[in-house]
């Protein structure tokens, strides 16, 4: 923390690292304590920020990312399971690239659910930051199996342009794509939401990804109806669409994990944290905010200018008043870095390392 007078004249530059403290109230923004069961056990345990609250938050947001995409591997292996059979009854390769694409995405829970495992592990002297980043390397596990089952998919469909074959079963192809459309909606959703209330990018992407899955299989119910009233090729045009829909929602993904993979942040939370450390009391100014993502949890870093007439002590607890204040109104913030200045007229307090700091 870079304090203010120390009582004997000089303005030393300290730096406070608040170091992994983080809470563990499950809430975002406010202060909602998660219902009654959050109130009851408000009462029971005390209200605290330290380094054990940072790892619980942790480690509960990896349980429900592993529950979620347990629940999804389940209900979409049984969705793709029942267009299977439907597949070698009718030989519908619509429904087969709907099918190929439902396996592709129950695959996706393995990476997925390996991430949140490893990301589980307390950090170390080498993995300072913990292995939450294999969270976003698991996104990437998913971007090549959406481009695999495009693939796949699109072959087929293009061998069956050239080589058409009559489709059967068309009652039993409609009731299958409505199967498939339902099973990826109740996956989507609950991805999506387990994804953005953890801040999991791969898990809302691989929800976004499923969200299309019942898309497509609404696509094969067009297509059986066309084939139904005398248009053959239908079936496998409809084949060809759900391919290039498959790479669109891959590029669709592929954009917001390598975004993660870069450390883009949202800038409205990056304008949250200032807005949140500038109405602390005491604070003069908020001269710098940095955040990044470590999977599914949020990091930041804070500069913030207080009078430079003030002594160190009443500086740290401003310091700590603003790691309080982020930690309770920042959405899935389980790590804050505070480094205060004194706030003096012509005085910079980094003037001698600013030339180290300056890009190249």
């Amino acid at each position: 923390m870079a304090g203010a007078n120390d009582g004997s004249g000089s303005q030393p530059d300290h730096q406070h690292a608040e170091g992994a403290h983080a809470h563990s109230h499950g809430h975002g923004h406010g202060h909602g304590h998660g219902g009654v069961l959050g109130v009851l056990r408000q009462l029971v345990a005390p209200h605290s920020h330290d380094a054990k609250d940072s790892l619980d938050q942790a480690l509960e947001g990896s349980r429900d990312g592993i529950r979620a995409v347990a629940i999804s591997l389940v209900v979409l292996l049984l969705t793709a399971g029942v267009q299977a059979l439907v597949v070698v009854a009718s030989g519908s390769v619509a429904l087969l690239g709907d099918t190929l694409h439902n396996a592709a995405d129950a695959l996706t829970a393995v990476p997925l659910w390996l991430a949140f495992r490893l990301g589980r592990r307390a950090p170390t002297p080498r993995f300072t930051y913990g292995y939450g980043k294999a969270e976003d390397l698991a996104g990437v596990a998913v971007l090549v199996l959406i481009a695999g089952s495009a693939v796949l998919a699109g072959d087929e469909a293009i061998h069956r342009l050239l080589h058409p074959q009559r489709i059967t079963h068309l009652g039993i192809v409609m009731v299958a794509a409505v199967v498939g459309a339902l099973g990826n909606e109740v996956v989507a959703r609950y991805r999506i939401r387990v994804g953005r209330r953890i801040g999991s990018a791969a898990l809302e992407a691989d929800g976004i990804h499923a969200r299309t899955d019942g898309v497509t299989s609404l696509l094969v119910l067009v297509g059986a109806v066309a084939v139904a009233l005398g248009a053959q090729w239908a079936d496998a045009v409809v084949g060809l669409v759900i391919a290039v829909a498959i790479l669109a929602v891959g590029y669709q993904a592929a954009r917001s994990v390598g975004q993660r993979l870069l450390d883009a942040v949202d800038p409205a939370i990056v304008a949250r944290i200032a807005r949140t450390v500038g109405a602390v009391d005491g604070v003069v100014a908020v001269t710098e905010v940095r955040a990044r993502w470590m999977g599914h949890r949020l990091l930041a870093q804070v500069r913030l200018s207080v009078d430079g007439s003030l002594p160190v002590t009443r500086a740290h607890e401003i310091a700590e008043t603003a790691h309080h204040e982020l930690l309770h109104r920042i959405s899935n913030l389980s790590d804050a870095i505070i480094h205060v200045d004194p706030a003096l007229a012509g005085f910079d307090p980094h003037a001698s390392t600013a030339h180290h700091r300056a890009s190249p």
